[in-house]
């Protein structure tokens, strides 16, 4: 065998879009939980079986070509029929966009274009302390990643083992308290909530990287690792944070994409090299799921 046979593509990754299903499937419920926030319940056994936490699917209106183009969402959670089988998937968006406008609109019924599960989703690699950090819409990726962690729920195909942490935080950063989304649901499961606001309005008032420093603070010593989504600055800031206290940071980017199976290369981020150096990565299949220290922010 010759030194490049057996060497992996340079496009490969453990997710590649060669695994996703492409679907046309039904809305179950499409409900208003916050301000300008929705969750949409859609049935579609395959595709719940096999994604994981941090991973993402593209949503297209059927039969509709304006928009032309998919967008992105993440994994809000599965949701289970009565023998405990996956059989639909949970997302929540924000209605910013012409996209998201009309998808507020549709009722339960109508169908939707899907495919996924896409990207990477986040490491099951046990700890002691999960710490997540959401701004806005980005605690989106979180709530099934929290009930895996406190061992509420298994995903995957076949379904992967997580050691359950002893405790899961969310700091949870909203521009007011109109816009908490799904505190009900991450409460329910065990999940530790501390809430920062602009405004004021709800929790601390201030920024959500004050609220973990806070944390960091008060929880020295133990085993401890970061997952964050959000605004890209939050994220950076948050990079920033644990570079100083030597802890894991796994971020979640939002980065607009157009194909989300890593054609386009309309959705890269600057990673760096073993070398030192930095290269192009695409956020649909290399991540969305990235380790903190390695962005060029």
């Amino acid at each position: 065998m010759n030194a490049s046979e057996g060497a992996p593509h340079p496009l490969s990754a453990a997710c590649y879009a060669d695994q996703a299903r492409q679907l046309r499937v039904p809305i179950i419920e499409n409900e208003r939980i916050a301000r300008n926030t929705f969750r949409v319940r859609f049935e579609c056994p395959e595709l719940a079986a096999a994604i994981l936490p941090g991973q993402f699917l593209m949503i297209r209106l059927a039969d509709c070509n304006d928009p032309l183009l998919a967008r992105p969402f993440a994994l809000y959670d599965t949701v289970l029929d009565a023998t405990n089988s996956p059989s639909g998937v949970d997302v929540v968006y924000l209605e910013v966009g012409k996209m998201t406008h009309k998808l507020s609109e549709y009722q339960a019924g109508e169908i939707l274009d899907v495919w996924g599960p896409l990207g990477n989703g986040f490491s099951p690699q046990p700890v002691e302390h999960l710490i997540l950090v959401a701004g806005g819409i980005g605690q989106t990726p979180f709530l099934a990643l929290a009930r895996e962690f406190l061992g509420g729920r298994q995903y995957g195909n076949p379904a992967r083992r997580v050691t359950p942490a002893r405790k899961v935080t969310l700091c949870y950063g909203v521009r007011s308290a109109e816009f908490l989304a799904g505190v009900e649901e991450f409460r329910a499961c065990g999940v530790n909530l501390q809430i920062a606001s602009d405004d004021g309005s709800v929790g601390h008032h201030g920024f959500v990287t004050e609220v973990l420093e806070q944390v960091l603070a008060d929880s020295p010593g133990t085993d401890r690792r970061i997952a964050c989504c959000g605004p890209e600055k939050m994220m950076e800031a948050v990079a920033h944070i644990v570079q100083r206290s030597a802890l894991p940071c796994e971020v979640s980017l939002e980065t607009p994409m157009a194909c989300g199976i890593g054609i386009c290369f309309s959705c890269v981020v600057k990673v760096l090299q073993p070398d030192g150096q930095w290269d192009y990565k695409r956020t649909c299949v290399e991540g969305p799921v990235f380790d903190a220290t390695k962005i060029v922010w």
